[in-house]
Protein backbone atom coordinates (compact mmCIF):
# COMPACT_ATOMS: atom_id res chain seq x y z
CA UNK A 1 0.00 0.00 0.00
CA UNK A 2 1.08 3.68 -1.11
CA UNK A 3 1.35 5.91 1.88
CA UNK A 4 1.85 9.40 1.47
CA UNK A 5 3.21 11.74 4.54
CA UNK A 6 2.96 14.85 5.38
CA UNK A 7 5.11 16.66 8.97
CA UNK A 8 2.97 19.46 10.92
CA UNK A 9 3.89 21.55 13.77
CA UNK A 10 0.75 22.20 14.87
CA UNK A 11 -2.52 20.41 13.55
CA UNK A 12 -5.67 21.68 15.22
CA UNK A 13 -9.23 20.67 15.16
CA UNK A 14 -13.10 22.10 16.34
CA UNK A 15 -16.54 20.93 15.86
CA UNK A 16 -19.16 23.35 15.93
CA UNK A 17 -22.97 22.85 15.76
CA UNK A 18 -24.76 23.71 11.93
CA UNK A 19 -28.40 23.63 10.68
CA UNK A 20 -28.99 20.04 9.07
CA UNK A 21 -30.90 21.55 6.75
CA UNK A 22 -27.13 23.51 5.59
CA UNK A 23 -25.13 19.87 5.67
CA UNK A 24 -27.96 18.29 3.42
CA UNK A 25 -27.21 20.59 1.02
CA UNK A 26 -23.44 20.34 1.12
CA UNK A 27 -22.76 16.40 0.92
CA UNK A 28 -23.68 14.47 -1.90
CA UNK A 29 -26.50 11.86 -2.26
CA UNK A 30 -24.43 8.95 -1.16
CA UNK A 31 -23.24 10.55 2.44
CA UNK A 32 -25.52 11.42 5.44
CA UNK A 33 -24.81 14.15 8.13
CA UNK A 34 -23.69 12.58 12.13
CA UNK A 35 -26.18 14.62 13.89
CA UNK A 36 -25.82 15.93 17.57
CA UNK A 37 -29.31 16.34 18.43
CA UNK A 38 -32.50 16.97 15.83
CA UNK A 39 -31.56 18.79 13.07
CA UNK A 40 -28.12 19.69 14.36
CA UNK A 41 -25.51 18.36 12.52
CA UNK A 42 -21.21 18.71 12.90
CA UNK A 43 -19.08 21.58 11.28
CA UNK A 44 -15.50 20.58 11.62
CA UNK A 45 -12.86 23.25 11.32
CA UNK A 46 -9.46 22.08 10.72
CA UNK A 47 -6.07 23.73 10.37
CA UNK A 48 -2.72 22.56 9.64
CA UNK A 49 1.07 24.38 9.73
CA UNK A 50 2.89 22.02 7.37
CA UNK A 51 6.21 21.84 7.46
CA UNK A 52 6.88 18.37 5.27
CA UNK A 53 5.23 17.54 2.40
CA UNK A 54 6.22 16.34 -1.67
CA UNK A 55 5.37 20.23 -2.12
CA UNK A 56 7.22 22.07 0.93
CA UNK A 57 5.87 23.86 3.77
CA UNK A 58 2.12 25.05 3.43
CA UNK A 59 -0.15 25.93 5.62
CA UNK A 60 -4.08 24.77 5.75
CA UNK A 61 -7.91 25.01 6.52
CA UNK A 62 -10.50 22.36 5.88
CA UNK A 63 -13.76 23.06 6.22
CA UNK A 64 -15.83 19.97 6.52
CA UNK A 65 -19.27 18.33 7.03
CA UNK A 66 -19.23 15.31 9.93
CA UNK A 67 -20.63 12.28 8.30
CA UNK A 68 -20.55 8.40 9.57
CA UNK A 69 -17.36 6.51 9.37
CA UNK A 70 -17.03 2.98 7.06
CA UNK A 71 -16.65 0.31 8.96
CA UNK A 72 -14.02 -2.30 7.55
CA UNK A 73 -13.83 -5.96 8.59
CA UNK A 74 -10.71 -6.22 11.09
CA UNK A 75 -9.65 -2.54 10.89
CA UNK A 76 -10.45 -0.20 14.06
CA UNK A 77 -13.50 2.47 14.13
CA UNK A 78 -12.46 5.48 12.62
CA UNK A 79 -12.87 8.53 15.40
CA UNK A 80 -14.58 10.64 12.80
CA UNK A 81 -15.17 10.87 9.23
CA UNK A 82 -15.01 13.75 7.28
CA UNK A 83 -16.50 14.96 4.23
CA UNK A 84 -14.61 18.58 3.08
CA UNK A 85 -16.01 20.59 1.01
CA UNK A 86 -13.71 24.06 0.89
CA UNK A 87 -10.23 24.08 1.90
CA UNK A 88 -7.49 26.73 1.66
CA UNK A 89 -4.31 27.04 1.37
CA UNK A 90 -0.40 29.38 1.38
CA UNK A 91 0.82 28.33 -1.77
CA UNK A 92 -0.14 27.36 -5.64
CA UNK A 93 1.66 23.61 -5.25
CA UNK A 94 -0.10 22.66 -2.15
CA UNK A 95 -3.29 23.04 -4.04
CA UNK A 96 -2.62 21.69 -7.02
CA UNK A 97 -1.15 18.65 -5.36
CA UNK A 98 -4.19 17.86 -3.09
CA UNK A 99 -6.30 18.46 -5.95
CA UNK A 100 -4.61 16.37 -8.11
CA UNK A 101 -4.19 13.28 -5.83
CA UNK A 102 -7.14 13.68 -3.10
CA UNK A 103 -9.64 15.87 -5.39
CA UNK A 104 -10.34 18.12 -2.48
CA UNK A 105 -12.51 20.74 -3.24
CA UNK A 106 -10.41 24.70 -2.63
CA UNK A 107 -10.39 27.75 -3.02
CA UNK A 108 -8.24 28.83 -5.89
CA UNK A 109 -6.50 31.75 -4.29
CA UNK A 110 -3.28 31.48 -1.73
CA UNK A 111 -5.05 32.79 1.88
CA UNK A 112 -3.23 34.76 5.00
CA UNK A 113 -3.02 32.52 7.46
CA UNK A 114 -2.13 34.02 10.84
CA UNK A 115 -1.02 31.23 13.99
CA UNK A 116 -0.60 32.50 17.27
CA UNK A 117 0.61 30.03 19.76
CA UNK A 118 0.63 29.98 23.64
CA UNK A 119 0.98 27.31 26.33
CA UNK A 120 -2.78 27.81 26.62
CA UNK A 121 -4.15 28.34 23.08
CA UNK A 122 -3.52 27.96 19.56
CA UNK A 123 -5.60 31.14 17.24
CA UNK A 124 -5.58 31.44 14.10
CA UNK A 125 -6.70 34.30 11.88
CA UNK A 126 -7.61 33.80 7.88
CA UNK A 127 -7.74 36.34 5.30
CA UNK A 128 -7.91 36.76 1.50
CA UNK A 129 -6.01 39.83 0.17
CA UNK A 130 -7.55 41.60 3.24
CA UNK A 131 -11.27 39.94 3.28
CA UNK A 132 -11.40 38.08 6.68
CA UNK A 133 -13.12 34.44 6.43
CA UNK A 134 -12.63 33.25 9.69
CA UNK A 135 -11.08 33.13 13.53
CA UNK A 136 -10.77 30.48 15.21
CA UNK A 137 -9.15 29.80 18.77
CA UNK A 138 -8.46 25.82 20.41
CA UNK A 139 -7.75 25.03 23.87
CA UNK A 140 -4.92 23.27 25.08
CA UNK A 141 -5.86 20.42 28.17
CA UNK A 142 -3.57 17.88 29.49
CA UNK A 143 -3.00 15.01 26.41
CA UNK A 144 -0.58 12.50 25.54
CA UNK A 145 0.81 10.70 22.59
CA UNK A 146 -1.43 9.27 20.70
CA UNK A 147 -2.43 7.52 17.05
CA UNK A 148 -5.92 8.62 15.49
CA UNK A 149 -7.76 7.15 12.75
CA UNK A 150 -9.97 9.31 10.19
CA UNK A 151 -12.25 8.57 7.35
CA UNK A 152 -12.27 11.22 4.65
CA UNK A 153 -14.85 10.97 2.06
CA UNK A 154 -14.36 12.56 -1.82
CA UNK A 155 -16.06 13.07 -5.41
CA UNK A 156 -14.91 13.91 -8.11
CA UNK A 157 -17.20 14.66 -11.67
CA UNK A 158 -17.43 10.59 -11.97
CA UNK A 159 -16.26 8.53 -8.41
CA UNK A 160 -16.62 8.54 -5.10
CA UNK A 161 -13.82 8.01 -3.31
CA UNK A 162 -12.77 6.87 0.68
CA UNK A 163 -9.76 7.78 1.73
CA UNK A 164 -8.13 6.30 5.65
CA UNK A 165 -5.81 9.08 7.55
CA UNK A 166 -3.65 8.34 10.50
CA UNK A 167 -2.53 11.29 13.09
CA UNK A 168 0.06 10.72 14.99
CA UNK A 169 1.53 12.95 17.47
CA UNK A 170 1.40 14.31 21.14
CA UNK A 171 -2.48 15.03 21.40
CA UNK A 172 -4.80 17.11 23.68
CA UNK A 173 -8.51 16.60 23.33
CA UNK A 174 -11.43 17.53 25.16
CA UNK A 175 -14.72 18.69 25.39
CA UNK A 176 -14.89 22.03 27.70
CA UNK A 177 -15.98 24.57 25.77
CA UNK A 178 -13.01 27.14 25.91
CA UNK A 179 -12.45 27.73 22.66
CA UNK A 180 -14.03 30.19 19.59
CA UNK A 181 -14.85 30.66 16.01
CA UNK A 182 -16.03 33.37 13.69
CA UNK A 183 -17.26 32.91 10.60
CA UNK A 184 -17.11 35.78 8.28
CA UNK A 185 -18.88 36.20 4.60
CA UNK A 186 -16.57 35.06 2.09
CA UNK A 187 -16.49 32.58 -1.18
CA UNK A 188 -15.29 29.53 1.44
CA UNK A 189 -18.41 30.50 3.58
CA UNK A 190 -20.94 30.40 1.39
CA UNK A 191 -23.64 28.19 1.72
CA UNK A 192 -23.65 28.25 5.67
CA UNK A 193 -25.96 30.08 7.61
CA UNK A 194 -23.49 32.07 9.57
CA UNK A 195 -25.78 33.15 12.47
CA UNK A 196 -27.01 29.56 13.05
CA UNK A 197 -23.59 28.54 13.36
CA UNK A 198 -22.63 27.79 17.34
CA UNK A 199 -19.83 30.11 17.91
CA UNK A 200 -18.14 27.47 20.91
CA UNK A 201 -16.79 24.11 19.74
CA UNK A 202 -18.44 21.07 21.63
CA UNK A 203 -14.76 19.29 20.76
CA UNK A 204 -11.40 20.48 20.46
CA UNK A 205 -8.05 18.78 19.70
CA UNK A 206 -4.28 19.75 19.20
CA UNK A 207 -2.26 17.74 17.56
CA UNK A 208 1.39 19.26 19.13
CA UNK A 209 3.64 18.05 16.32
CA UNK A 210 3.20 14.99 14.27
CA UNK A 211 2.95 13.79 11.16
CA UNK A 212 -0.26 12.32 9.24
CA UNK A 213 -0.53 9.82 6.89
CA UNK A 214 -2.70 9.12 4.22
CA UNK A 215 -3.24 5.59 3.02
CA UNK A 216 -4.67 4.89 -0.75
CA UNK A 217 -7.42 6.88 -1.94
CA UNK A 218 -10.21 3.96 -2.31
CA UNK A 219 -13.23 4.01 -5.26
CA UNK A 220 -16.24 3.40 -3.39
Amino acid sequence: MELTEYGFKNAVGAFFEMPTSDARKILPAHLQPLEVQHERSILAITAFQFTESMVGEYDEVVMSVIVPPMMETGRPLPKAAFFPFTVGVTTDASRQHAIERWHLPHYMKNLDMAFTETDDELSLSISDDGQPVLDLSVTNFPGAPETVLFNAFTVNEEDRFKVNILMDGPHTEHEEEAGSLTLHPHEMTKGLTLDDISSVPFREEWFHGGRQTFAELEKI
